[in-house]
């Protein structure tokens, strides 16, 4: 298990851990009940954080973030020092939670996307995880909440059984609901983007070589050019530009520098 402690990337404060230590911490938060917010950021997730200063509050007041980019593990070696020899990719990470919940025998509720989607992502958990415990998929109604909707949607996911949350609304709404609902749900509740679409077989997983080189983007970027050119074109060369700024002390980076949200956004 590798834990180098929570390190500062351009004021957002991300967990310097290998697989073995994130899951060990979200299946002893699911066993006692404990609120746990888990995001794993790319490039793009950190630029969401970095450019608004609510949302940075959000990402800092989750339990833990861990670098899914390889250039978020890299910058986290340069800045730091912390030697980590992989990322923490999030689909990746949602599957070893699965096989952790399985055998330890904690159950899962799937939020987020359609239910056809849902429904297809639950029967390939149960083809991988024969003994996994999946209580409830709820789709999302693709809009945002009024606050007697989010009570039931609390409640439903109580009522479940279920004790730990997997969220695929997308970067950064998924965030902000694992920060809105956590507490609230007194259980791991982790941001896992496309890992939905990716397990469901809906979605193209790059190649893993381009993962490790840090190219997975540029996969991504060829599938979907229309949505994503402007994440990918404009905002890797700033954060590398301001990664720069932080590694020469050009520019300071405080993860207290930051607005907490007046207001709840209930993306449901």
């Amino acid at each position: 298990m590798i834990d180098r402690g929570v390190k500062n990337l351009l004021g957002i404060q991300i967990s310097a851990v290998d697989y073995e230590t994130a899951v060990d911490r979200i299946v002893v938060a699911a066993r006692n009940q404990f609120p746990f917010g888990v995001s794993a950021l790319a490039v793009h997730g950190v630029m969401t954080g970095v450019m608004d200063a609510t949302h940075r509050h959000r990402l800092n007041a989750l339990e833990m973030v861990v670098p899914d980019g390889q250039p978020v593990r890299w910058g986290l070696n340069w800045l730091h020092g912390t030697k980590l020899k992989d990322r923490v990719y999030g689909p990746t990470l949602m599957l070893e939670i699965c096989r952790a919940a399985a055998q330890a025998g904690l159950k899962i509720c799937l939020f987020g996307g359609t239910a056809e989607l849902l429904e297809l992502l639950k029967q390939r958990l149960n083809n991988q995880f024969p003994v996994i415990q999946i209580v409830a998929t709820i789709p999302s109604k693709f809009r945002v909440l009024n606050p007697e909707e989010k009570q039931v949607l609390i409640d439903e996911i109580r009522n479940s059984g279920a004790q730990i949350t997997f969220c695929g609304l997308g970067c950064p709404r998924q965030e902000i609901w694992a920060y809105e609902f956590k507490d609230a749900l007194s259980m791991p509740v982790i941001a896992v983007g496309a890992a939905f679409n990716f397990h469901a077989g809906q979605l193209d997983q790059a190649p893993k070589w381009m993962g490790r080189v840090g190219l997975e983007w540029f996969y991504r970027l060829m599938k979907e050019p229309v949505r994503l050119w402007r994440r990918y074109v404009l905002l890797n060369p700033y954060y590398l530009f301001l990664l720069g700024c932080q590694g020469m002390r050009l520019r300071k980076f405080d993860p207290k520098d930051c607005r907490i949200p007046t207001q709840e956004v209930l993306y449901g």
